[in-house]
């Protein structure tokens, strides 16, 4: 009879100096949590995007006035800060400190505006990506999953819609339906859609226009992706099992390509904000007198040289915005990248 030998681990690890012989690793989630928060400028990103947030949601409360509240004998003022900071306001501004940055051409209050802003801007940096995703990653999945046939006949749909410039081909969407949804008859579903629009401030045409056009390049990287799953050996497991298509590409894709993608899409959310800017800048997005930065600016161009806070201020909340999506999105780059696992 063999005597059951029996080790504490307590002994085992203060001989082997500390160490123990079973240590848990980290999840890869919580490995590149960590990572996300050692980028400074990821943090500050987030930080100010959580900001710009709570603003756009409580702006009734923060603003000093309705967006749309005007008094024309408060045209061009500004108060005597931003008169000091811009010399050339000095000939032509009356100072009134009842404006913290000033008011515009009609005497609305800038900063009231701005912060109105947001809202359009952070609807667009949400709503965006996620009619990006839900039709890039459906159609890229598809197409890469089935792959032959398929895979060329829809791969080339997309070549030929990426061929043509996205810029040109939402502006001329944006202005033909600014000219097509205008006088309708009541109880047709165009002038549904028309009242929709209205009550939306012309955000509805903005997100068809941007969701047209930004899923040509989640498709791609979501075909890329499947392509290179589709093959590993737990995929071939599941088919061995029986597995049919359906529980493949739900349970085990799209779980494993979908960080990637989230990722890709956080770096193109400064592109859709500028976009509604510009669409917005040339005067075929929000529809007055809803505040866009794009349109705030549009307006101060006029009057930049006797005015420019009209016009750098909202710069300034837009430029914000685009620079912190950018730390954050490079940021989640970084931390759920694999190939940089423990090298920080």
């Amino acid at each position: 009879m063999t005597a059951e030998l029996k080790v504490d681990p307590r002994k085992i690890e203060q001989m082997g100096g500390g160490t123990p012989l079973t240590q848990k690793r980290e999840s890869l989630f919580a490995d590149a949590m960590r990572r996300l928060v050692r980028n400074k400028a990821a943090v500050l990103g987030g930080s100010i995007i959580i900001v710009l947030i709570l603003v756009a949601i409580f702006a009734d409360q923060v603003a000093l006035k309705p967006f749309a509240e005007q008094v024309l004998t408060d045209q061009n003022v500004a108060p005597s800060w931003v008169v000091s900071l811009f010399s050339t306001m000095k000939p032509y501004t009356r100072i009134s400190e009842v404006y913290p940055l000033g008011a515009d051409y009609v005497g609305r209050d800038l900063l009231s505006r701005i912060i109105y802003g947001s809202r359009v801007s952070l609807t667009v940096a949400f709503i965006g990506p996620i009619i990006s995703l839900l039709i890039g990653v459906t159609y890229g999945s598809i197409s890469g999953f089935f792959g032959g046939r398929i895979d060329n006949f829809m791969m080339r749909i997309v070549d030929v819609l990426y061929a043509f410039p996205s810029l040109l081909f939402i502006i001329l969407l944006m202005a033909f339906f600014k000219t097509t949804f205008t006088k309708l008859e009541p109880g047709t579903l165009a002038y549904a859609i028309s009242q929709l629009d209205q009550k939306m401030g012309g955000l509805l045409f903005i997100f068809v226009g941007i969701g047209l056009t930004a899923w040509e390049t989640m498709a791609r990287l979501s075909r890329g992706q499947v392509l290179s799953v589709r093959e590993k050996e737990y995929i071939e497991a599941a088919r061995t099992l029986g597995a049919k298509n359906g529980r493949i590409m739900f349970n085990h894709i799209l779980p494993n390509i979908v960080g990637p993608l989230i990722v890709a899409e956080t770096l193109a959310i400064p592109s859709y904000i500028s976009t509604e800017a510009f669409l917005s800048f040339i005067g075929i997005g929000v529809n007055p007198p809803t505040p866009s930065w794009g349109a705030m600016i549009s307006d101060g161009a006029q009057v930049v040289r006797t005015y420019p806070n009209q016009t750098i201020f909202p710069a300034l909340a837009l430029a914000i915005t685009m620079f912190a999506f950018n730390f954050l999105g490079d940021g989640l780059r970084d931390a759920f990248d694999p190939r940089l696992r423990g090298t920080q």
